[in-house]
């Protein structure tokens, strides 16, 4: 049953809900605007976070007591829901409303000795996908992440967080024994939310990341892509918890929608060892690598970035590193490592962490 007709039917007077990108229904395409409109569920009005809007109006609080906030998070910076809870944060603190968090399990883990960088430059690299300079894969709840930023941003908003139960920092969603809920079109499954701090670096490219199939950010791939070599240019680095194989596939969103393309699946071996950043990095120098006249860097349209210029350095959340990569220097297998370190983190996060 969905949060917003279990509080309806427990009594709460529910008097709008916001809804953030891809809708209340998580079913809307990335990237794409989401109109206002009226829930069909609860017949509440619906006030859209991704169209005309990022962030409440002030209006749109103005006779609240509270606000309940239960959105799904995947552990990446770069999912926009995180952003989302950003603005309704600052927006309730400035309007003196109470924010409530129902918070929800971190599917990558809470171990943050797993934690991937880069560290978002925020001064050159802020956008709605990176607002504050956190890691890549920053291994904190949702809730978790609004105290920290209430507390480093000096908000001081009204912030309650109500934890969810039995979750230790240890497990990934698998050991939660529940079943693996779509946060959104393409993050249909366990697997491709592990792999998608990684994969979803070639959004900013001219290949397809499976998008429409049953292995979204699963997989990467072009028509013109030798398959064969660019596995065996991954494997040759050795990344632990992950091996690439060759896999075709068709695609029916954004590049090459309804070609064939020969494709590059990296499999888990192990999901406690995978580091899916570090991996993203080195298929995409493998990439560049084999394919000097194919490859190229890509706008990526949304909502939030309408011209969808530096979408690279949007997701990355540094600059440089880009034009490293096209380098591809001799010493490039010692750099990802340092790029994707998040030193400091764990001591930053510590006073706001709610489980063991």
């Amino acid at each position: 049953m969905p949060s917003r007709v279990a509080l309806q039917q427990a009594g709460i007077n529910l008097v709008r809900l916001f809804s953030p990108e891809h809708g209340l229904e998580a079913n809307a395409r990335d990237g794409a605007a989401v109109a206002d409109g009226v829930d069909h569920l609860t017949g509440l009005p619906v006030v859209s976070l991704y169209g005309e809007r990022l962030r409440p109006a002030r209006e749109d609080l103005a006779d609240l007591d509270a606000v309940i906030l239960d959105l799904p998070d995947i552990g990446a910076r770069f999912y926009t829901y995180l952003w989302t809870m950003s603005f309704m944060l600052e927006a309730c603190a400035e309007a003196g409303v109470r924010m409530m968090v129902l918070d929800r399990p971190n599917p990558l883990g809470g171990d943050l000795t797993a934690a991937e960088g880069p560290m978002l430059d925020v001064e050159n690299c802020s956008s709605f996908v990176g607002r504050a300079s956190i890691p890549i894969r920053h291994s904190l709840t949702m809730g978790e992440l609004a105290r920290l930023l209430n507390g480093e941003w000096h908000l001081n908003a009204k912030l309650e967080v109500i934890p969810c139960a039995g979750w230790k920092r240890s497990m990934r969603w698998p050991d939660t024994g529940l079943p693996f809920v779509p946060t959104s079109p393409a993050i249909s499954s366990f697997e491709s939310a592990l792999l998608y701090p990684g994969m979803c670096l070639f959004e900013a490219t001219n290949l397809s990341v499976g998008r429409g199939t049953d292995r979204p950010f699963q997989v990467v791939g072009a028509p013109w892509l030798n398959a064969q070599s660019v596995a065996e240019d991954f494997n040759s680095r050795r990344v632990h918890g992950l091996v690439a194989e060759e896999f075709a596939f068709t695609p029916i969103q954004h590049a090459f929608a309804g070609t064939d393309c020969r494709g590059v699946r990296l499999h888990i071996t192990d999901e406690k060892c995978a580091r899916p950043v570090k991996a993203g990095l080195h298929l995409l120098a493998a990439v560049i690598r084999r394919h000097r006249c194919h490859f190229q860097w890509a706008n990526y349209h949304t909502v939030a970035n309408p011209g969808g210029e530096g979408h690279f350095e949007r997701l990355i959340g540094r600059i440089g590193i880009r034009d490293v990569l096209e380098e591809s220097p001799s010493d490039l297998d010692q750099r990802i490592p340092r790029w994707t370190s998040a030193t400091g983190w764990s001591e930053r996060a510590k006073d706001w962490l709610l489980y063991a």
